[in-house]
Order: structure tokens, then sequence, then C-alpha cells
């Protein structure tokens, strides 16, 4: 029939892919950031190193020995046989590479020594410096003292009962017994009171600093001797009343590194140990820095 309507048909193409290209790139480009990773660690390397390390990295793998056999073999019989016959040396060998190693830098070994000696006189250099800062201080304290004695009418007349002077533990100040004047009551530990004003003086000169003291007493060589009580006691004591009226005085105890009494052993004036000169009191402001030996000086 004319009218019958012609049916629509529909067609549809199905489009293929573009198939599967593989993961080869993957792998080269992994190959490639793992590449340039590497070469940047590189970079880095030889950019930290110093130049002594490199100069040791090539000595570690540089041969240390070189072979002149020319036989092909290099052990233990160098290409040689056991018999007696068979003991040649093959004129076919080519020579083995030879690598001329150069004797070890001496440059470095006496670049180090250089190095250290210099060290060493810088040190030397700077203990003599804080040496003689330190012998400043003690010279400002000596004069301080020698001072407020010459000053201080409460310490008039005191000038004859104390020595000052340099020793090889440092600073020493003694305080000294006269004829006329003794530091301490007769047989005992009880400070008078002009003394007393003389150490509370010594403690305001010396407070400021910040070296150690070491504090002995001293008698003469006169026995005194009651009930067991003996010299020994008696300049211990003598020693340890000091070290209190310095504390009193303001001076830090944490400073007092030690008290001792002598007795009679260490006299002042050594031909006549009997003389009241030989009683005192030591106190010494101990050297914080070493005395440098004559050959650093």
């Amino acid at each position: 029939m004319a009218d019958e309507i012609a049916p629509i048909i529909v067609k549809k193409v199905k489009k293929g892919g573009h198939g599967h290209h593989g993961g080869a790139w993957k792998v080269a480009y992994a190959d490639f950031v793992t590449a340039m990773m590497a070469f940047f660690l590189l970079l880095w390397l030889l950019n930290v190193t110093t130049t002594e390390q490199k100069e040791g990295l090539a000595d570690y793998f540089a041969p240390t020995t070189a072979s002149l056999n020319q036989s092909g073999a290099d052990g233990m019989l160098g290409g040689r046989s056991l018999q007696t016959d068979g003991a040649q040396i093959s004129n076919l060998g080519v020579p083995s590479a030879v690598s001329s190693i150069a004797p070890p830098d001496s440059g470095r070994k006496n670049e180090s020594a250089d190095a250290r000696k210099t060290r060493e006189m810088e040190e030397a250099e700077l203990l003599e410096r804080l040496r003689q800062i330190e012998e400043a201080s003690f010279e400002q304290a000596r004069e301080q003292i020698r001072q407020a004695i010459n000053t201080d009418p409460n310490l008039s007349g005191l000038k004859d009962h104390i020595i000052i002077d340099m020793t090889p533990d440092g600073l020493r100040i003694q305080i000294v017994d006269q004829f006329n004047e003794s530091m301490f009551e007769s047989g005992s530990a009880n400070i008078t009171a002009r003394i007393r004003s003389l150490i509370e003086m010594i403690a305001k000169s010396i407070k400021e600093l910040p070296n150690g003291l070491s504090i002995s007493g001293h008698t003469d060589s006169d026995n005194f001797s009651t009930a067991g009580y003996s010299n020994w006691e008696l300049s211990s004591d003598r020693a340890n009343a000091s070290r209190r009226a310095l504390i009193e005085a303001g001076l830090d105890a944490e400073r007092i590194e030690r008290v001792t009494g002598l007795a009679d052993t260490d006299p002042l004036i050594t031909d006549d140990p009997s003389n009241p000169g030989n009683r005192r009191i030591s106190i010494i402001l101990l050297r914080e820095t070493p005395v440098l030996p004559p050959n650093l000086k």
C-alpha cells in the first residue's frame, strides 16, 4: 500500500577504543626521576664535602699496589707452574696496568702540625692574657687594702700588722702579731676588736673577686698545751675564727675552699721561731688561671 509508512532503521555504530598502550613509559619515567635525584644528591655531596674529605675518598678508591707481572696471572705463583719445566712466563701476556701512586701528601701532616702549633700558641696567648687580668685584679685589691689602712682612722696603726705579697698560689694577705699587740686574746681564738676591723676591711676589698680562698693559722714555737689543747688546735681554731669573721663581713662562704692550722711548722721568721711575727693568719686569694711554663710565655 502506498500509504504504508516505511520503517525507520537506526543503525548504531560502536566505535572501538584506542587499545592498550602498555606501562613502559611509566617505568622509563621512574628511571629518569631516580637518575635525576641521584644526580642532584651527588651535586649536594660534592658541595658539602671538604677538600680533605674528597682527597680521602680518592685515596680510598685508588689502588695501593701495582702489579709488574707480565704472565697474565697475579696469584700466589705469579703465573708459574709447580713443575720445573713448566715454570715459564708467557710472552703473550699483556702487561698489567700499572698505576703510579704518589706517596701520601706530607704537606697535610705538616699543615696539621702547623695548625696544632698555631692553636697551642693561641691558647697560650689566651692563658697569658687571663693571667694578666687576674694579676691586675690582685694588684687592685692590694692597693685598695693599703689605701684603706692609710685613710681609715679605725685602722690607724695597723699597717705593720699586714703583709701582702704574690705567691705561686695567688695573692697572700697575712695578718701578723707584733710585740706590742696581738690579733687574738692570749691562748684563745677570740679576735680583738681592732683586728676584727682589719678583717672586715679585707673582706670588703676582695668580696667582688671570683677567686677562691685558703685560710691558714700559724703559731710561734712556744709550746702551748692545756689538757691536750696544743698549738695545732689553737692555730686551727684561729683560722676558723678568721673564716667566720670574713663571712660575717659579707664574704661569700662558698668561696672558702680550705681552712687549716699549721701550728709552728711554717714560720715567717725562720731564724727566730719564737718571734711573735710567726703568729699570723694567712689568707690567700687562689689563682684561677694556670701559670704558663716558661717555654710558652
